[in-house]
């Protein structure tokens, strides 16, 4: 009997250890999940302000989610309403994509589409399709400006040449208490926030119109034959790769892309959509894709003209001082290795002189045979050449006595790759050199080009800008 209660009460203890061990064990996960909700993942949403603070989005941070993205291929599940047009029966070259609202001041969406229609010729009109999204929720406007854009436009309407779509408010995502980064007002948060959401509706919608796709805002003025200018790009760039061409520096404005990265631009714009303004997005996205510098050409092709801006009517002045109403004549600049045996400046390095940015090369004195040298990744056919040196602020840093050069027949690895024989086509005058028909000049595909220096100088040499127009390309 005495063993018999021994263990009752041996049994009763483990009861009582196991449910106090449950109880614990329950209360610790509890406590667990706590900690890693709140401690990883409200942590993660502070590093995620403190990052967009400074106007950064960590690549090594979003790259797990941006790999996930990077398999949305297929559209967006969004119903559009067609005001006016109708699907597109063929594809086209090059979609135009603009998206506009009710502004406070000033309205220049028809300028902007008359714009475009009058700067291109009948042959290019046949190559583009231009696509309006009219994303503000004011049913009314929405119903003025169709009927504007319908009488004012009808015959390209007619033509399959201009739509004319509306997102319902349904499908938009939250747009009120959101984040407020920057100290920006709630409002501000709101009007920028909606605007990547319209862009992501109408990159959407025309994911399968073309094979090239660039943005405009709607307050744009073109320059003449744009659509060619465009194309002497992208073929010059053909077996490069790239992500975004820029043909101006303002905001949104010329931004072109491949049709087939329209999806995943979608879908990042409505990821991010509350972080920060789409003109810094859209940074992120081509450096996540792995385009790391901008590749921006000159002159450009687009000119912001609205006086007063789309958020609060605020004015806005900005200009685009490289653009040119007459902008065919823009320089090709194919893709190119870039050397020189020169003494470089801190970080003005070769690549800066034939860059589409604003930068240039800056070597310390150079010396007689001191030498710029291009090799192309193919062969070309050249019909104009321009460089120019110095700079406004120093006017001096010119290359006061040299040459350029172009070459045939590559030797060495792809480092010290160069050209066995050069020809010379000219002298440098007053720090510039410029040259038109080389095509008729020289009788071979050129695979090399280079500045030569012919005497030593004192001065340090600052070559701002090497511009190359090709031809047609040679066979190979």
């Amino acid at each position: 009997r005495h063993y018999l209660k021994y263990f009752d009460k041996m049994r009763c203890l483990r009861k009582r250890s196991a449910v106090s061990f449950l109880g614990i064990l329950v209360v610790c996960l509890l406590f667990m999940n706590l900690y890693i909700e709140d401690g990883y993942v409200l942590e993660g949403d502070k590093q995620l302000m403190r990052e967009t603070a400074t106007h950064q989005l960590n690549p090594e941070r979003y790259v797990h989610s941006f790999k996930d993205l990077s398999n949305f291929s297929g559209s967006i599940n969004i119903s559009y309403r067609y005001l006016a047009g109708t699907p597109l029966p063929r594809k086209r070259y090059l979609t135009i994509g603009l998206s506009s609202v009710k502004r406070k001041k000033g309205n220049y969406l028809l300028e902007t589409i008359k714009s475009i229609f009058e700067q291109s010729s009948y042959e290019e009109l046949k190559e583009i399709a231009v696509v309006v999204q009219l994303a503000d929720f004011d049913s009314a406007w929405c119903e003025g400006m169709v009927q504007d854009i319908s009488q004012k436009f009808a015959h390209h309407i007619i033509a399959g040449r201009l739509i004319v779509i509306h997102v319902p408010e349904d499908y938009y995502p939250v747009l009120d208490g959101l984040k407020r980064n920057y100290n920006d007002p709630e409002d501000r948060v709101k009007f920028r926030s909606k605007q990547n959401v319209d862009y992501a509706f109408l990159l959407n919608f025309c994911a399968n119109l073309s094979d090239y796709y660039v943005m405009l805002e709607d307050d744009v003025r073109c320059s003449k034959n744009f659509l060619t200018a465009v194309k002497k790009v992208i073929t010059s760039r053909e077996g490069s790769y790239w992500v975004t061409l820029e043909f101006s520096k303002l905001g949104y404005i010329g931004k072109l892309y491949h049709s087939h990265d329209l999806p995943r631009l979608a879908h990042f714009l409505l990821m991010f959509y509350q972080e920060m303004p789409c003109d810094w997005l859209l940074i992120h996205f081509r450096g996540l894709l792995a385009q790391k510098e901008v590749i921006r050409f000159k002159p450009s092709l687009f000119q912001h003209m609205g006086y007063y801006s789309s958020y609060k009517g605020a004015e806005n002045k900005l200009k685009d001082d490289d653009f040119e109403e007459e902008s065919f004549d823009i320089p090709d600049n194919p893709p190119a290795n870039l050397h020189t045996n020169m003494n470089v400046f801190e970080n003005y390095e070769a690549s800066k002189a034939y860059s589409s940015i604003d930068e240039y090369f800056w070597g310390k004195a150079p010396s007689t045979g001191d030498f710029y040298g291009i090799v192309f990744e193919k062969p070309i056919k050249i019909s104009k050449i321009k460089v120019v040196t110095g700079t406004e602020d120093r006017q001096n840093d010119i290359l006061h006595h040299g040459a350029l050069e172009v070459g045939e027949k590559i030797v060495g690895s792809k480092k010290g790759r160069q050209c066995t024989t050069y020809l010379r086509l000219g002298e440098f005058k007053n720090g510039n050199f410029e040259i038109t028909d080389v095509e008729h000049k020289v009788l071979f595909d050129i695979n090399c080009m280079r500045i030569l220096v012919t005497k030593s100088q004192k001065e340090w040499l600052i070559i701002r800008s090497i511009s190359v127009w090709t031809s047609q390309t040679p066979n190979q």
